[in-house]
């Protein structure tokens, strides 16, 4: 069965078994979502090709921009994982894919320990040649979430939750300090009170992406999984988390035995309060903000919230 690839050879999937990759891409019987999530490759696709023009120096990744791809060799994946899009519960279900039986139930497994760098291993730990053979023969998947609910959510976990104080404190007195007029010593110091319009003006501020790249909650998902470089072949979607998780899982061959953890957070940020949230911010910082996130929102396919007063 051949395959195009992202680098543009034809290369040749292994003989016996079907891959998930052949079962992706020559489906025994097409269903409806294989070509949903053909439609959404495209989207990609043409995307990146419509925008090439700002990426025509196209620069070569180094291993600093695989950081964020998790790779399971047992069963040839490689997820890039997005903050804010259920990436606590797909590290959890890596760790089950590649912990060899030293896990079976995601949900048994700390959220604090499904960060621990160590319990996971990323493309960046391989030498060159084996990111290669990596891109070029296992599936690569990734989830999104609507552009401006990702942030907002980001937002809210990190400079509204009093248990944050690393974030208040690294991100939160900068903000202070740059975006409020007569901030108080107190404020200056703890930086535990930023309004949201303080967060969207430090976004879009120039000097802000001058001085570092984003944090990894509030960074593009364009410039964390690097779509227009690597060729994913499953783009899955937050408003479609379960359907789209266990698909894959499915693909892996373990859908059988490991499905996705589904609970109800009551906490999770919606439209509504998304909408809400950006009533106070100004119709030029909406503007803005929209640029900063435009391909994000292109690329995946999100329509310009309604919400929006874009000028």
């Amino acid at each position: 069965v051949m395959r195009r690839n992202p680098f543009g050879m034809d290369i040749c999937c292994r003989k016996g078994s079907r891959s998930p990759l052949q079962e992706l891409y020559n489906p025994t019987q097409l269903s409806n979502t294989a070509i949903l999530h053909q439609i959404r490759r495209d989207q990609v696709t043409d995307t990146c090709r419509a925008n090439s023009v700002s990426s025509r120096k196209r620069r070569v990744l180094t291993p600093n921009d695989l950081k964020h791809l998790v790779v399971d060799e047992d069963h040839e994946m490689i997820y890039c994982y997005v903050p804010k899009v259920a990436c606590t519960n797909w590290k959890r279900v890596m760790m089950v894919l590649t912990g060899r039986g030293k896990y079976s139930d995601p949900m048994e497994i700390p959220a604090n320990e499904a960060h621990v760098s160590s319990n996971l291993k990323t493309l960046n730990q391989y030498s060159i040649p084996e990111i290669n053979h990596r891109l070029k023969n296992y599936m690569k998947f990734l989830f999104v979430r609507e552009p401006f609910e990702r942030l907002v959510s980001a937002y809210r976990n990190k400079f509204t939750q009093k248990y944050n104080t690393s974030f208040h404190k690294r991100y939160g007195t900068k903000i202070v300090r740059r975006q409020r007029k007569n901030a108080t010593q107190e404020a200056l110091r703890k930086g535990d009170d930023v309004k949201f319009e303080e967060f969207v003006a430090y976004l879009i501020d120039p000097h802000t992406q001058r001085e570092e790249p984003f944090n990894e909650h509030w960074q593009t998902v364009y410039s964390l999984c690097h779509p227009c470089h690597i060729h994913y072949d499953l783009i899955g979607k937050y408003e479609t988390l379960e359907e789209d998780s266990n698909y894959i899982l499915q693909l892996a061959g373990v859908g059988s035995y490991l499905k996705f953890p589904t609970y109800a957070k009551s906490t999770r940020t919606t439209d509504e309060m998304t909408t809400e949230f950006f009533q106070n911010i100004s119709s030029e910082h909406q503007t803005q903000l929209y640029e900063v996130y435009k391909l994000d929102f292109l690329m995946f396919n999100y329509s310009v919230p309604s919400y929006l007063k874009l000028e």
